[in-house]
């Protein structure tokens, strides 16, 4: 018989994909000797046999799970369902990968009309008895049964109003047994059926309920925007009881054993006396910071530090516990990697390098390189003057502007219509996961700094102010104020995540800055990395923010970006319009000091390292006015002026549009296409680069161009173009004296060049591969067309893994990468090759190119250091391959 359940001192940290995070970890903290509140674990195996049986519990598990229960009364010297002594347990689910807030948890299971009476009893404190006996039939049947808590709420709400009460505190034992059987009647209207009495029958449904929660629409959701896979299944936590709400001496809380949104190596977090611990993370009240119980609980506190010192030495990283203290007695209930920002995250490795906890590897393996991004947006202005409207706890950092909405629904529609919204809530819910998902940020007037709207919150990297009291929210009538100022839906207001501030109107932001630590474990990044970063930069501005990120080069200079200026833009469209040679050499003549102004830009900014320049690669139709719009306007001039000159010249230009129309400009005349039938505008690129590079050689720079032909499908192509382009430096050097070292390369971006290779590399010095048009001339997916259309269904319907257009498709297109590298070094071994698509600033895409010996990836300049963490995981991941390219290094 297969064993599907553990007890806490039966397992250790190596068995998470068995017993789920949270389950590994309590056995774990068992074995190291932590007060830990005894239970049993039912294994991630037993999940996955419940939907394979079509969703009932395999053979064997009853008796394990009542054998195990049966040990667990031995261990406490409780009895489930037993009056005079009962047992109460939690509930808890654990996938393997933590899901904070995602899935469902009940506490006091156990509870029934005999064993409140008894707890009532052996605790001489019949309040908090028949409170936890009311909060565990409203958490179960919300839950379990499937009742919706408003109903509970409600009649608690108009309970305290009859009464006089202002909160819970004030309520009484009778009081809460009047409310537990307003519950029971609610329960028995909405399922028809009374409220289960049997423990052991509550424990079933239980854990049914925690099997389907795996598949409940917010876990689906987080999943899905974690990339955590569907088939792992989550476990089963049933653990006895300790309770934080029997007094002034007990209490619970959250805590991490650093900072999680600075990083700093200090204790944070929050607790409540006398309450449970759903009431921190809740955010229905709003808790006191961890240090204050260092004076109204000294001796907890300290056995408290001592066990997160303890924690963290032995997982070797920044722990989130959990914690309850029952009568001035500390019990550890969980501990877990702590989500952090990417601050923190950052200075967190360093540090724990420096103190000896662990070594650099490690600290680069540590940070993930998608959370770099949020290092690198704005922030606001502090030049500009603040008007506060209100201040809340500062849950997580950054900055937001957008329109105020109070419904996670709303959020969602109004971002997918292209609006940035920031979500304003009492409270959030795991229910309002799509909303936080869409939203710019999130405000919340309840809650603190372990609530869920933060802790979701930070773990997306979005800002996040919580605890805000002084917003008075009406979401029926869509409004919040403060004091006499309201702000109605759809206003615009800024918050700063990091300070707590909510301010009116819009504010202006400023480019980000790197910290310290984000320098020193980029330098660890760059020390460990095979593989070389570039960036994509059409401009000397783009370019100077992409070495200040530590790129080694540009490994894609986009020329047709150059053109559309709109000053260039008329010159441009003369050249396109030209009838005659001449007439477009007079147009070549007016862009080639406007390119070779644009050029040695580049190249100062570049500082000697090697720039790509890819030459012009258009649809011509893009430079041209819309066909559709011209049509009209001669249309009206046939009407009003026939005769005029202006409807003669608007007529011409139709002509010259209609001629240039393409079906499929994407696959039309483009790319080296151009180049081959006007030779004469890549001549004048090429000239233009020469003469960039002769000046800059001859004020004492280095510079080291790249010139790369785009779209080559077959050698010939790329021969004709080689020599127009050797051309052109013979020219020049002729011209100025100066001898510039340079390469000519191609982008493998269509796949007949990839298969063909070997035949192209005979005239390539460096190929780069073009993953982005790779992608859609090997899927045939237009991608504007796909990505609108039907791509988002196919990744919600698993159809494919993930966007091809953001994360590579290795198993097709990593092909034709991997084809096109052996055949051009087969021809050409010292063949320089790289990516330049968006897939080069993708982790999982950097990963693959280091394993197919690519010698660098190029992205966008803001992805760069991203770029750089993840190559140097890649090495780390899979050893050294290749010593780096000296001009794409950069420390």
């Amino acid at each position: 018989m297969d064993k599907f359940v553990y007890l806490f001192n039966e397992g250790h940290s190596g068995m998470k994909e068995l017993l789920g995070g949270k389950g590994a970890n309590l056995a774990e903290m068992t074995k190291i000797g932590l007060p830990v509140p005894f239970g049993f674990t039912i294994s991630t195996e037993a999940c996955n046999a419940y939907y394979e049986s079509g969703k009932t519990l395999p053979s064997g598990l009853i008796d394990q799970i009542l054998e195990s229960l049966n040990q667990l009364e031995n261990n406490t010297g409780k009895s489930f369902g037993n009056p005079a002594n009962p047992l109460l347990v939690s509930v808890r689910s654990g996938s393997v990968f933590s899901m904070p807030g995602m899935m469902d948890t009940i506490l006091n299971l156990g509870l029934n009309d005999e064993t409140v009476a008894g707890i009532a009893g052996l605790t001489k404190n019949p309040r908090f008895a028949y409170d936890s006996y009311r909060r565990f039939i409203q958490m179960f049947s919300d839950v379990v049964l499937d009742v919706d808590v408003f109903f509970f709420e409600q009649l608690l709400e108009e309970t305290r109003e009859s009464k006089g009460y202002s909160s819970d505190p004030e309520m009484s034992a009778d009081d809460w047994q009047e409310v537990i059987e307003g519950y029971k009647a609610i329960v028995k209207k909405h399922t028809k059926k009374d409220f289960p009495q049997d423990p052991k029958q509550q424990l079933f449904l239980a854990i049914d309920a925690v099997f389907n929660s795996w598949n409940n629409q917010r876990a689906i959701v987080y999943r899905r925007l974690n990339k955590i896979p569907d088939h792992l299944g989550t476990a089963v936590n049933i653990q006895s009881m300790v309770f934080g709400n029997m007094g002034d001496d007990s209490g619970t809380g959250v805590a991490f054993t650093r900072d999680p949104s600075t990083g700093e190596q200090t204790l944070y977090g929050e607790y409540l006396i006398n309450a449970q611990g759903e009431d921190v993370v809740a955010g229905i009240r709003t808790p006191l910071p961890i240090r204050t119980l260092s004076t109204e609980m000294p001796e907890v506190f300290q056995q408290f530090s001592d066990t997160c010192h303890r924690l963290e030495q032995h997982y070797k990283d920044m722990q989130d516990i959990e914690f309850t203290v029952e009568r001035g007695k500390l019990f550890i209930l969980q501990t877990r990697t702590g989500k952090r920002t990417a601050q923190a995250a950052i200075r967190i490795a360093v540090e724990m390098v420096n103190e000896g906890i662990i070594d650099k590897k490690e600290a680069l393996l540590r940070v993930d390189p998608d959370q770099l991004n949020q290092l690198l947006h704005r922030r606001i202005d502090d030049s500009f003057e603040r008007k506060q409207l209100a201040k809340g706890l500062p849950a997580s950092p950054g900055a937001a502007t957008g329109q105020v909405v109070f419904d996670a629904d709303e959020a969602e529609m109004l971002t997918g219509e292209g609006k940035k919204v920031i979500l304003v809530r009492p409270e959030t819910t795991p229910d309002d996961i799509h909303g936080i998902i869409a939203a710019q940020a999130v405000v919340t007037s309840r809650g603190g700094m372990t609530s869920h709207a933060a802790v979701v919150a930070r773990g997306m990297g979005k800002a996040c102010i919580c605890g805000c009291e002084t917003l008075k929210i009406d979401l029926r009538g869509g409004k919040f104020s403060v004091g006499d100022i309201v702000v109605n839906y759809g206003d615009i207001i800024t918050i700063d995540g990091a300070t707590g501030e909510i301010m009116l109107g819009e504010i202006p932001m400023i480019e980000p800055e790197l910290s310290d630590e984000f320098q020193v474990l980029l330098q660890w990044a760059d020390e460990e990395r095979d593989l070389g970063v570039r960036a994509n930069a059409d401009n000397p501005e783009d370019a100077r923010k992409a070495f200040e990120f530590g790129a080694g080069g540009i490994g894609l200079c986009r020329t047709e970006h150059m053109f559309m200026d709109a000053n260039r833009i008329p010159i441009v469209q003369s050249m396109i319009l030209a009838e005659t040679y001449e007439e477009r050499n007079e147009a070549l003549e007016l862009l080639l000091p406007m390119q070779q102004g644009d050029f040695e830009g580049i190249f100062e900014a570049m500082q000697g390292h090697p720039v790509t320049i890819r030459l012009l690669d258009p649809p011509l139709h893009e430079f041209l006015p819309d066909k559709e719009e011209l049509l009209v306007e001669v249309t009206k001039l046939q009407i009003t002026n026939p005769q005029s000159a202006k409807l003669k010249e608007k007529e011409l230009l139709l002509k010259k549009v209609r001629q240039l129309d393409e079906f499929n400009p994407m696959l039309g005349h483009r790319g080296c296409r151009l180049g081959m039938i006007h030779p004469e505008i890549y001549f004048m690129q090429a000239k233009a680069i020469f003469y960039a590079a002769a000046k800059l050689s001859e004020r004492g720079f280095e510079v080291k161009p790249e010139i790369m032909i785009p779209l080559v499908g077959h050698v010939n192509e790329l021969r004709d173009m080689r020599k127009l382009v050797v051309d052109a430096a013979k020219l020049v050097k002729e011209e100025t004296g100066r001898d510039v070292y340079y390469t000519i390369g191609t982008m493998i971006e269509i796949p007949r060049a990839a298969l063909t290779a070997d035949q192209i590399a005979a005239e390539a010095d460096f190929f780069s591969f073009g993953t982005n048009d790779l992608t859609q001339t090997t899927f045939g997916f237009s991608r504007d067309d796909a990505e609108g259309k039907f791509l988002q269904t196919y990744i919600e319907e698993k159809v494919l893994p993930d966007n091809p257009f953001a994360v590579l498709d290795q198993e097709g297109v990593g092909k034709l990468v991997e084809m096109g590298v052996e055949l051009g070094r087969k021809t050409k071994p010292e063949l320089k090759t790289g990516i330049c698509g968006e897939h080069g600033g993708e982790k999982s895409s950097i990963d693959f190119c280091y394993q197919t010996g690519l010698d660098y990836v190029s992205c966008s300049p803001y992805r760069v250091p991203l770029a750089r963490l993840a190559a140097a995981q890649a090495t780390i991941r899979h050893g050294n391959k290749k010593a780096k390219d000296t001009f794409i290094s950069i420390k």
